[in-house]
């Protein structure tokens, strides 16, 4: 008999709230799929297939094993499960990493969508703390760009990601949500719809950017663009991450009144417009610590950043196809200066525009000091921080009201 596919291998991940079962195959295929219990088993036939040097994996999540035979012409996969499950499954295209694959998703039939808890609720009230939402970009299947020496981005993501985290609960004020702990791949709209659930106040997503020239080099921050991207780069950045929604099963086909729902929502620009400002202090933070690929605040439309009332930013840390980056990038040390430099952003914006009944707007406070951005002077750092240019001045032993791009300035105390 000649078989139209071959199934070759076999992938387990586990996620909060189900377990994927990814298998490879040779080329797309036809199955059907079916749920027996006594014991609990989940079957699938797939046509015209055989299976080839196909590794049985044990135990893993709510599947305690997985057979193989013959159905006729079909072969028939039995996945022994330890509970009743919901699956859902679909055929996935090739793309930079795989081949075709056949996507197995087991969500436990009394399993709640994933839940992120915060301490909102238990804070007293005019003293909650403001909660981050970090998105450790990738994860699972996708494994992101992969270094010169073998890195992936989805393991530097999440280790930066853990870092911001432990930086941002040590401020009395903020309060850190990770949306993935572990390896495992969120969609991209469940991502900020997480963020949402949270009550986050601000959404952070961590990337590592790669470029075929090896020397590319430098962080960037980008905002969401409705219009279109800052620059080709960007655009061609946005579609790499992009295609994540594919590699994590999603379809945007489907997504249509609920894409158009958010894009009407963030017309009101009010989100935009505080992304914006939140970005720009964290793009800051990143040139105090070292070098910038991109001086400017970039735009482009990351799925991620589409939340429709959460201030939302990307930060490329750096590019993992620089080998000295790449080396950085797995240096604890420096992914702490990454995280604190992101903090020290997203503290000033809190500082300087407390949401109402939050622990900053009960204690009102500034920042310690301001990064010059491209386009700002002297007069215009004063009056956004409420000090006169005389103090900035003296503070900072300044002969003039000239400053240059990238200069740190020590901010005078507050009076009174």
């Amino acid at each position: 008999m000649l078989f139209a596919a071959e199934l070759r291998s076999v992938r387990f991940w586990e996620a909060d709230n189900h377990t994927r079962v990814v298998f490879d195959v040779s080329a797309p295929i036809d199955y059907k799929l079916f749920v027996l219990d006594g014991p609990h088993r989940v079957v699938l036939d797939v046509a015209s297939a055989t299976a080839v040097g196909l590794d049985i994996p044990g135990a893993k999540g709510v599947v305690r094993g997985l057979r193989s035979g013959r159905q006729g012409s079909a072969l028939r996969l039995v996945l022994d499960l330890d509970r009743d499950v919901q699956p859902k499954t679909f055929l996935l295209p090739p793309n930079d990493q795989h081949g075709h694959r056949l996507v197995l998703d087991l969500f436990e039939r009394e399993a709640r969508p994933m839940v992120v808890k915060t301490d909102i609720e238990s804070r007293p009230s005019g003293q909650r703390k403001v909660i981050v939402a970090i998105d450790a970009g990738h994860g699972g299947d996708d494994p992101g760009a992969i270094g010169a020496a073998g890195s992936r981005e989805k393991d530097i993501t999440l280790a930066v990601a853990k870092s911001l985290a432990a930086e941002i609960n040590a401020d009395p004020g903020m309060s850190a949500v990770l949306l993935r702990d572990r390896d495992f791949f969120i969609p991209l709209e469940q991502r900020y719809a997480l963020a949402r659930e949270a009550k986050a106040d601000l959404f952070v997503s961590i990337h590592a950017d790669a470029f075929t020239n090896k020397a590319a080099r430098g962080s960037s921050v980008f905002v969401l663009s409705q219009r279109g991207a800052s620059s080709e780069a960007a655009r061609m950045l946005a579609r790499k991450e992009n295609q994540a929604d594919l590699v994590g099963g999603v379809s945007l086909g489907d997504k249509e009144s609920t894409l158009a729902a958010v894009l009407l929502d963030l017309s009101q620009g009010a989100t935009m417009g505080a992304s914006e400002v939140v970005a720009s202090n964290v793009l800051r933070g990143l040139a105090r610590i070292g070098n910038l690929h991109k001086r400017d605040l970039q735009r482009a439309n990351f799925v991620v950043l589409r939340s429709p009332d959460v201030p939302s930013l990307l930060v490329e840390t750096a590019f993992i196809s620089n080998p000295a980056e790449e080396k950085r990038l797995n240096d604890p040390t420096h992914r702490a200066k990454l995280a604190s430099a992101v903090t020290d952003g997203i503290r000033e914006y809190f500082a300087t525009t407390p949401p109402q009944g939050t622990w900053f707007a009960a204690n009102p406070q500034r920042a310690s000091h301001h990064i010059v951005a491209r386009g700002e002077s002297l007069s215009a750092i004063a009056a956004r921080h409420g000090c006169s240019v005389t103090a900035l001045r003296a503070t900072n032993k300044l002969n003039s009201d000239n400053v240059w791009v990238g200069a740190v300035l020590k901010l005078p105390p507050m009076s009174g």
